[in-house]
C-alpha cells in the first residue's frame, strides 16, 4: 500500500482510546515502553528542570490523547493548551481532565514523573496539578487561516510537538507549511520542543494503517535553520521496540528557539 493511500490522522481519525492502549498503556506486552515513556518523560523532564523553559503558556500539539510527557511542564507553566484535530481526542482528554468515569489511566505515567522529580511520594498531587494547569483543549484545523476559527489564543512561550507533524503532513512541503503554521503561535524568542520518529512511513490503530511522513535528522535540522529556529540541543536514539505497529528506526528529541 502507498503512503498515500494511508489513512490520515487529522481527516479520518481513530477511536484515540485504541491508539492510547496500544502505545500507551501500562501492560506488560505493549512494546513501546522505552519509546512511550522511559526515553520521552526523561528528556521533557530533563528539559523543564533546565530552567530554559517556563513563562505563562504553553500550547501541545500531540498525536492523540497523550498527556505524559506534559507532567514536568506544569512546574514551569500557568496555562497549558492543548491543540487536537478531531473532536474524539478531545473528548477523550477531556474525560481525564475532568476525572470522569472511564478516562484512561495514567497512573503508570505519574510514577514515573514523580520518580524523575524525585518526589516518589507526590503521585496524586501531581495529577492533580496537571489536571488544573490545562487550561484548554481546543481543536485546530489546518484548512483555516487561524488554526483554531473564532477561538483567540494568547501567544505561546513554548510549543511542544509529538508526532503530531509526521501524523498530518504527507510531504516534506507539508511538513514544513505546518510547522510554520503552528509556530505563528510562538512569541519572539519562545522555544519549542520536538519528539518525533524518524525514517516511519506507518503506524497502525485498531488494525487500520495509518500515514506517517518519512523525515531524517538532517530534514529537520535544515527546516528549523531556514525557519529561524537556533537548536540548543538534539538527540537521536536507537528503536528498542520490537513489533510490526510501527516501522520507525529511532526518536528524535529536539529543543530549540525562536531567533
Amino acid at each position: 500500500m502507498e503512503p498515500r493511500s494511508h489513512k490520515l490522522y487529522h481527516l479520518h481519525g481513530f477511536h484515540s482510546r485504541n491508539l492510547l492502549d496500544t502505545y500507551c498503556s501500562s501492560k506488560a506486552e505493549m512494546p513501546f515502553t522505552y519509546e512511550a515513556f522511559m526515553y520521552p518523560m526523561e528528556k521533557f523532564h530533563n528539559a523543564f528542570s533546565s530552567g530554559d523553559f517556563r513563562g505563562d503558556v504553553l500550547i501541545d500539539f500531540s498525536i492523540g490523547p497523550q498527556i505524559q510527557h506534559l507532567y514536568a511542564a506544569q512546574e514551569h507553566f500557568r496555562d497549558i493548551i492543548l491543540l487536537k484535530p478531531t473532536e474524539h481526542c478531545i473528548l477523550e482528554v477531556k474525560k481525564w481532565t475532568d476525572s470522569r468515569t472511564g478516562a484512561f489511566d495514567w497512573s503508570h505515567t505519574t510514577t514515573l514523573a514523580t520518580e524523575l522529580a524525585g518526589k516518589s511520594d507526590q503521585s496524586e498531587e501531581k495529577e492533580i496539578r496537571l489536571r488544573a494547569a490545562i487550561k484548554h483543549v481546543v481543536k485546530f484545523d489546518l484548512n483555516q487561516e487561524n488554526l483554531t476559527g473564532s477561538i483567540g489564543l494568547p501567544q505561546a512561550d513554548c510549543l511542544v510537538f509529538w508526532n503530531i507533524l509526521e501524523a498530518i503532513s504527507k510531504d516534506l512541503k507539508e511538513f514544513v507549511r505546518n510547522f510554520r503554521k503552528f509556530s505563528k503561535l510562538l512569541k519572539p524568542g519562545g522555544r519549542i520542543m520536538h519528539y518525533g520518529a524518524l525514517n516511519c512511513t506507518f503506524y497502525m490503530v485498531g488494525g487500520e494503517k495509518f500515514h506517517f511522513f518519512k523525515y531524517n535528522e538532517s530534514d529537520f535540522r535544515s527546516m528549523l535553520s531556514n525557519e529561524g529556529f537556533v537548536i540548543t540541543h538534539l538527540e537521536v536514539s536507537q528503536r528498542k521496540a520490537e513489533s510490526d505497529l510501527m516501522d520507525f528506526d529511532s526518536v528524535m528529541f529536539c529543543t530549540a528557539y525562536k531567533e
